[in-house]
């Protein structure tokens, strides 16, 4: 059995209006082109924000119960510090068992982010809990999560679930460092965590960071850190997808069911508010099967490459240094 999901024709639990006031003024979209990222102070409260604690808190326990990464298929991802071996990220949120993630893709207070950078057709095209562990101050080296011909607009919305201060190694960016490959191995040989211009930014469980995957950016070490949780949803419009891969068509209508199982989500959470109006092209629209484990996980075959300094292919950057380019995903 299917379900077909139109903008204009679909159930008005999905489309109804909802209020501007959730997209992007003028001057925060100018002020994100400008400098590659925004912060939006107080975006995500209430409930939904108590939910995504919970559920953050269940999913790093079901990692941590693994005894290998391959019973977990993958989604979950360990690193090896001087203190063993850590779980420091989990991809497919949404097939977690913790309906908590569908709703925030569904919320007006996500989407109308979404649809201010990207356009009708946005594409949530990544979901993931990056934290670091009370005790597990490992650095974060300068990066840039992907790289791509600038098109399109492609970026992060950060969700911080809890509270992340300078000096205790909350995420240092690099203003207006997204409008090119950067060889993030020279930053750190010559600057370290100083370069000229950095910035180190401070927020609140609740808090939103929105930034351009191009940004750099990266965090220092520290010592007996403070849980920092964080929640990463990567948007793209469908038309740079289509236009420059690394997906298909397929992988689009895939991933736009998200977002309709995410608006019906929220609007069972919600049933007093008005919903955010989906306003994708119809020939995108997309068609919802009734497997509702495979509708939740789709996988990625493949990457867009970002610019890291510890592993990966070399390319050039426009200074005609090579840089090491590595698959997008493998740090935050």
């Amino acid at each position: 059995m299917t379900q077909e999901i139109h903008p204009a024709a679909g159930p008005a639990a999905l489309f109804a209006e909802a209020p501007r006031g959730y997209h992007l003024t003028d001057e925060e979209i100018a002020s994100f082109d400008e400098n590659g990222y925004v912060i939006l102070r107080n975006r995500i409260g209430g409930d939904l924000l108590r939910k995504l604690q919970v559920a953050s808190t269940r999913w790093i326990a079901d990692g941590h119960a693994l005894k290998s990464e391959e019973d977990g298929r993958g989604d979950y991802n360990f690193a090896t510090r001087p203190s063993g071996r850590v779980l420091f990220r989990i991809n497919y949120l949404h097939s977690k068992q913790e309906s908590a993630s569908l709703e925030l893709l569904g919320s007006p207070e996500m989407l109308g982010i979404a649809e201010s950078l990207a356009g009708p057709n946005f594409v949530p095209t990544y979901e993931s809990l990056v934290f670091k562990n009370t005790g597990d101050g490992a650095p974060i080296d300068w990066h840039q999560d992907a790289v791509h011909p600038r098109t399109h607009r492609i970026f992060n919305v950060d969700v911080y679930l809890d509270a992340s201060r300078r000096g205790a190694g909350s995420l240092r960016v690099a203003p207006g460092s997204h409008n090119h490959i950067v060889d993030v191995c020279q930053l750190e040989e010559e600057y370290g965590w100083d370069a000229p211009g950095v910035i180190q930014t401070e927020m609140n469980p609740g808090d939103v960071l929105v930034h351009d995957v191009m940004l750099v950016h990266g965090s220092e070490a520290t010592l007996a850190n403070a849980l920092r949780r964080t929640i990463y949803y990567e948007f793209r419009p469908a038309e740079q997808i289509l236009a420059e891969g690394p997906w298909d068509h397929s992988f689009i209508d895939q991933r736009l069911r998200l977002v309709a199982l995410g608006l019906a989500e929220w609007k069972k959470q919600n049933p007093t508010r008005a919903p955010f109006a989906w306003n994708v092209d119809k020939e995108l629209a997309p068609t919802l099967s009734s497997n509702a484990e495979t509708e939740l996980r789709i996988a990625h075959a493949t990457h867009s490459p970002g610019s890291f300094c510890s592993a990966g292919n070399v390319a050039q950057t426009p200074n005609g240094r090579a840089v090491r380019i590595a698959s997008q995903g493998e740090a935050h």
